[in-house]
């Protein structure tokens, strides 16, 4: 398999490019769309064909590439089932296997942060964890049908029941840290340690958090999958 985690700077995004070597299928995990041209020339250097453009969830905090992606590669737009969005080639739900060759990319359906998120498990060992879980921190609810609630059980019902091994790649990160594992997060993360269900979600209820600048802007065209022509 090959794993590669890629960030933009602005809105602190990783996306996740993950490819089968053998037969040169790929998929990209909430890509940019600043950063399209980047991925695309990656794509080529490595020889790889892009199959599928999948998202964890609609973005409040930048625009997603998929649209140009699909345009430009014919990749299938993939969005979590229930997502409010009407461009999709295809919705997935939880427990569902995409296949990208020997690849196996299982959903996991981790609402809170929004109604309809997903995180992926690839292979059984990587988890691409979205925004509901960061490392040592986690997705605001605070907005588009968050729930602290829900979050509280994705994480410690979804995640946090993976084996301690499992690697924690998220989809922000702002003190640049790049990879985590379940044990550590388990242990570490001082969202979730020593909390009840209704003392997280007491605090994250009073976060008091300023809107993401860009959301009235990515949310309309992230439900046209980035095309901004059409948003």
């Amino acid at each position: 398999m090959l794993f590669r985690q890629l960030f933009e700077q602005e809105s602190n995004t990783y996306s996740y490019l993950i490819a089968d070597r053998k037969s040169g299928k790929a998929i990209l995990v909430d890509p940019v769309l600043e950063q399209v041209e980047r991925d695309l020339k990656l794509l080529q250097e490595l020889g790889l064909t892009l199959y599928y453009s999948l998202e964890t969830h609609v973005h409040a905090d930048h625009i997603t590439g998929s649209a140009h992606l699909r345009s430009t590669t014919g990749c299938i737009c993939v969005v979590p089932v229930q997502a409010q969005v009407d461009c999709a080639d295809r919705f997935i739900q939880h427990g569902e296997i995409l296949q990208v060759g020997a690849v196996d990319i299982q959903a996991i359906s981790t609402p809170g942060h929004t109604d309809s998120h997903m995180a992926y498990l690839i292979n059984n060992t990587h988890l691409l964890t979205g925004d509901a879980l960061l490392i040592r921190g986690c997705g605001r609810t605070d907005f588009q049908s968050g729930d602290a609630g829900a979050l509280f059980d994705s994480v410690t019902q979804r995640i946090f029941t993976l084996p301690d091994s499992t690697l924690i790649y998220p989809g922000h990160d702002y003190r640049g840290q790049t990879v985590s594992t379940v044990e550590e997060e388990k242990r570490w993360n001082p969202r979730f340690v020593g909390r009840s269900r209704d003392e997280f979600k007491q605090f994250m209820n009073n976060l008091n958090l300023s809107t993401p600048k860009r959301m009235m802007e990515a949310l309309p065209a992230n439900e046209k999958c980035g095309d901004l022509a059409n948003s």
